[in-house]
């Protein structure tokens, strides 16, 4: 499976992705997947970085050529509520957003 078609997975199943970021084990909560300068992104929420839990939730962006070693966790999150799929950096660019229950 690509990469693009497991985080579009992850998504709609709300669940975690784990992966190889710089070099370091991160276990992210993606929310959306979109464009920026024909390169593919996700923006995430890090549940765990080199298995330790960050010390504030906020969203990253994480350029998808960038994780390497992607897989979907067994494990799944909750939408965060300060996602905001209608920012005006997801304008004409979203290919698939996280749906809030």
């Amino acid at each position: 499976m690509s990469q693009n078609a497991l985080v579009l997975q992850a998504i709609a199943l709300k669940q975690c992705v784990e992966a190889t970021y710089n070099r370091v084990k991160v276990r992210l909560a993606p929310h959306i997947l979109y464009t920026r300068h024909d390169e593919l992104y996700v923006d995430a929420v890090t549940i765990e970085r080199d298995g330790q839990p960050p010390k504030e939730i906020k969203i990253g962006t994480f350029k998808l050529a960038g994780l390497q070693d992607l897989a979907v966790a067994n494990r799944a999150f909750v939408p965060q509520t300060i996602f905001d799929p209608g920012s005006e950096k997801y304008q004409g660019v979203t290919l698939f957003a996280v749906e809030r229950s």
